[in-house]
């Protein structure tokens, strides 16, 4: 046999054996995993993460310097291969939960969510304290930010709650769910944090709509709203400060906080439509948060606007596949947890851009998969996972079109 025949020949073997592992009469749990898993929706995460690094890898230089000093020189590279190792750990994290059974899902971010909040109200005594907040717990080799994990299992946990709902009307889950967000909103104003505040209370919000409140609450809730942003103006200084300083910014003390926002505005149209070119980007250097906060901005510097229109598009394809799927779902609890996952996915996403864009305060918000942060990745990747958990279909069973219930096909 020649070369070429045997190495036809190996292929061919090497296809039959890989058919045979993912083929659908593979019911091992990795084998149904495959053929269940929304493999678009991985895709696009995947893809987001690679464009993570290569935009950590452009701002990494620009963080190196701003936080190196005469003592200790950072390499330029530092914090790219920080972020190399955190997607190391991330993806296993990711794939192992995506592997969950619905059941194991919902118990662990029960769990989960009551260790996280429990975690986050001990923040305010025992956080470090970075740049005038507390939002972190040093341990040692890295910085936990309880509320980063607390937003997923947060988010499931309500959705259960609220899914009583579709067998008992009558349940009070508004109130319940309402009085859980409120200590979670009050224990994140201490730190303080307003921007993860707003999107726990969307996320709320959204929650109740999809569950079928009536209209009259829905307008209560809007009503509910504008007066807690009345309110936190008026007698949360934080709040007092910020939304004063991007409203006025004709005076003295507004210029100088709003120096970040116009920053990131310059930095993220300095590259025009196709960008500088990698690592030849300069408005980087003077952004506080190159490679946190403001990476959106760096990405528009050295790729491009069009290429910031891409990641949008990124975002709105996951967000949108999402809830495309669960147009057919019955269960009230894979619809409320998945829809609620899916909305602190592109909230966060838009938070994050609007700032960079210049059109809403600074928030101290990562963009989803792309910034730098361990404890950022890391809880992500938890929450994607659990909504590739409650969004895997089995391949064994189809809908009728008839009476819209699954059987074998």
């Amino acid at each position: 046999m020649n070369d070429a025949a045997e190495a036809d020949s190996i292929g061919r073997e090497v296809k039959r054996r890989v058919s045979k592992q993912l083929g659908r009469s593979n019911t091992s749990r990795s084998g149904m995993w495959f053929w269940e898993v929304d493999r678009v929706l991985l895709t696009l995460v995947l893809v987001l993460i690679a464009i993570g690094l290569v935009a950590v890898a452009a701002a990494s230089p620009a963080a190196a310097r701003r936080y190196s000093d005469a003592a200790h020189v950072m390499p330029a590279m530092h914090y790219f291969w920080r972020q190399l190792v955190w997607v190391c750990v991330s993806l296993p994290v990711l794939i192992a939960v995506s592997m969950l059974p619905e059941t194991a899902a919902r118990r662990l971010s029960l769990v989960c969510a009551g260790v996280f909040l429990f975690l986050l109200a001990l923040v305010p005594v025992v956080g470090a304290e970075v740049n005038g907040a507390k939002r972190w717990i040093n341990l040692g080799f890295s910085d936990l930010q309880p509320s980063e994990f607390l937003k997923p299992f947060f988010i499931v946990a309500t959705a259960w709650i609220l899914s009583f709902r579709a067998k008992d009307p009558e349940l009070p889950v508004l109130f319940v769910t309402g009085a859980l967000t409120a200590v979670v909103a009050v224990l994140l104003m201490l730190q303080p944090d307003f921007g993860q505040t707003m999107v726990f209370g969307a996320v709320w919000v959204i929650l109740l709509i999809v569950s079928g409140i009536s209209p009259v609450a829905i307008a209560g809730l809007g009503g509910t709203a504008v007066a807690g942003v009345v309110a936190a103006y008026l007698f949360y200084d934080t709040a007092h400060t910020r939304i004063n300083n991007f409203l006025f910014p004709s005076k003295e003390a507004a210029l100088a906080d709003r120096y970040q926002i116009e920053t990131a505005h310059a930095t993220l149209t300095g590259g025009g439509l196709t960008g500088t070119g990698p690592g030849s980007g300069q408005m980087k250097f003077r952004l506080p948060e190159a490679h946190t906060d403001y990476i959106f901005s760096v990405i528009g510097e050295e790729f491009g606007l069009l290429a910031c229109a891409v990641i949008v598009m990124l975002y709105a394809a996951i967000v949108i596949r999402v809830f495309m799927k669960l147009l057919d779902e019955e269960d009230a609890f894979r619809l409320l947890a998945a829809a609620g996952l899916a909305s602190q996915f592109g909230i966060q996403a838009l938070i994050n851009m609007a700032v960079n864009t210049g059109i809403a305060p600074s928030k101290g918000m990562t963009l989803p998969f792309i910034s730098y942060g361990g404890s950022s990745m890391v809880a992500l990747s938890v929450g994607f996972g659990l909504l590739l958990a409650f969004t895997r279909r089995n391949p064994y069973l189809k809908r009728s079109p008839y009476t819209g219930r699954w059987s074998k096909g």
